[in-house]
Formats: C-alpha cells, structure tokens, sequence
C-alpha cells in the first residue's frame, strides 16, 4: 500500500499527469481509502513541491503542472468520498478585487491551497465589494485572499480590507493579499494579516493564520 502510495505522490511531483488517474485508480481498487488516497499521495506530494518552488529548485510552470497533476488524482477521489468524511484544513475564499480581471497567479495559488488540504471557493476577477461582502456573510470562511495585478487597483483593495473591518466581518476570519504590484509593506499599510509574494509562499501563509482566527485585525 505505502509503495502505491509513494508512486502517486512521486507522479505528481515530477508532473505525471498521463499517469497519475491510472494511478489513483489502481489505489481505489486496492481498498486504499480516498482519505489516505488525498493526505499521503496528493497533499505529501504538493508539500514537497511548495517546498521545492519555495527554495527556487522548481518554477512556475513546472509547480503549475505538479498542481493540475495533483487535481486530476484529487477529481478521482473526492466522489468517494463520504460527506464530512475528509477533514479540509479551512474554508479559503478567493478573488480579484474590482476593475482587475487577471487571475492566473490567482489559479494557481487556488491549486496550491487545494493540494494542500484547504477548502477553496473562487469568486473570480472584477470582484464587487457587495459580491464579497455578500458570499462572506453566507460562507463565513477561515480565509479570505485578495488578487491584484493592477496598480489602479490596489485602492480597491485597500478599501475591501477596510470596509470588512468595518462592518466587523473579520472577526474569525483572516485576509492575505498579493499579486505583482503588492508587497508586505503594502500589506500591513492597509491592515490585511498577511502577504504571499509567491504560490507557495500564499500557501504557507493560508497554513500559519487560519488557526489563528479572532485575534485582533493588524
């Protein structure tokens, strides 16, 4: 089992993905249960990639092709999977704040947080402060992260982060923010609790504050 194991978390790792359902289901037809399937093939493979793309051994492309190897083992599973079964590490809602309609960082820090064991719900790009105040007073997340690749846009999230304080929607819930033109400075100037520079940098992040929750804002 552990050696079946080993091959599905190697086979994502080095970006298998002509392999990796085969894989997944000869597991699944081996009584391996989904849960295992998910922790110690899937989401121990992605740890070792954000550790590798975090220490510069690996790139974007080649993390990128790691994580939609890791999502097409993860679409095999989660079928089988029985409701509430699986432990999710958090519920991260995620998107572009308004005038801004690039989300490819966005994506990709998406399937790093999903192989990583979190709860993603992606709201998408031109994000609408209504839209996000209204899926957060519904999803109640652990998390919420916020793109942006404009310069124009960076006010906007500037005032999301502050309109959430403001209407007391941060209380359990924790925000991180990135893309290009957003650094840590940036980040603490406008009270978010966190900044990714990179995917797994994101990821890390996610894993460090939520836990963390209801402690007071920065």
């Amino acid at each position: 089992m552990s050696e079946l194991l080993n091959t599905i978390k190697d086979a994502v790792i080095n970006r298998k993905r002509k392999e990796i359902e085969g894989l997944v289901d000869e597991a699944i037809n081996a009584g391996i249960e989904p849960g295992v399937i998910i922790n110690e093939g899937l989401i121990a493979a992605m740890d070792v990639v954000g550790e590798r793309f975090a220490a510069s051994d690996i790139f974007v492309p080649e993390m990128l092709a790691s994580a939609l190897a890791m999502k097409l083992g993860l679409d095999k599973v989660k079928p089988l999977l029985k409701s509430g079964n699986q432990p999710s590490r958090g519920t991260v809602l995620m998107g572009t704040v308004k005038g801004d309609m690039h989300d490819i960082g966005k994506n990709i820090v998406n399937m790093m947080l999903e192989g990583a064991g979190f709860t993603v719900v992606d709201l998408g790009v031109d994000l609408t402060l209504e839209k996000l105040i209204e899926e957060i007073e519904r999803l109640k997340p652990d998390l919420l992260g916020l793109s942006a690749l404009l310069t124009t846009t960076m006010p906007e999230m500037e005032r999301a982060v502050r309109v959430m304080g403001e209407k007391g929607l941060r209380k359990g819930m924790k925000i991180m923010v990135g893309g290009a033109p957003i650094s840590k400075a940036f980040a603490e100037k406008i009270g978010a609790d966190g900044h990714g520079g990179d995917a797994g940098e994101a990821v890390e992040l996610a894993k460090s504050l939520v836990g963390k929750q209801g402690a007071e804002p920065c």
